[in-house]
């Protein structure tokens, strides 16, 4: 198992978020094991891209980007501290509130976790196949 940590800027920015998705590439080019498939790497940039963009905008505007490989699957894990968890809405197709990401997120993933921490705050996690 291989585990990376980042932050992400204590502020909403794109920068943030296009830091978020350069360290899930460096992480992905780095792994010892075979290399991932182009389509999969990109799902995970998308769901770390999604993830960050989210907890940076609903959850209190900083993060901590966790990813760690293991045998078939790559998990990303986004720390923030909002207690609130994301929830499926109707997407805005006209006013640009979003409400695209979390469903998206749901589809990808193979499998999907909100959980609270004891000091407030959740961890948002996605397994993604490899």
């Amino acid at each position: 198992m291989i585990t990376v940590m980042a932050s992400a800027a204590a502020v909403r920015s794109t920068t943030a978020v296009a830091d978020a998705r350069d360290t899930a590439r460096a992480f992905l080019e780095g792994l010892q094991q075979s290399a991932v498939a182009p389509d999969a790497a990109d799902t995970v940039v998308l769901v770390v891209s999604e993830l960050v963009t989210n907890a940076l905008r609903h959850g209190g505007g900083r993060c901590t980007l966790e990813l760690t490989a293991h045998p078939d699957t790559i998990e990303v894990a986004v720390h923030d501290p909002s207690r609130h968890v994301p929830r499926m809405r109707t997407p805005d197709l006209n006013g640009g509130t979003g409400g695209f990401g979390w469903p998206m997120v749901t589809r990808l993933a193979h499998a999907t976790a909100v959980t609270r921490g004891a000091s407030g705050g959740k961890t948002v996690s996605a397994r993604l196949a490899l």
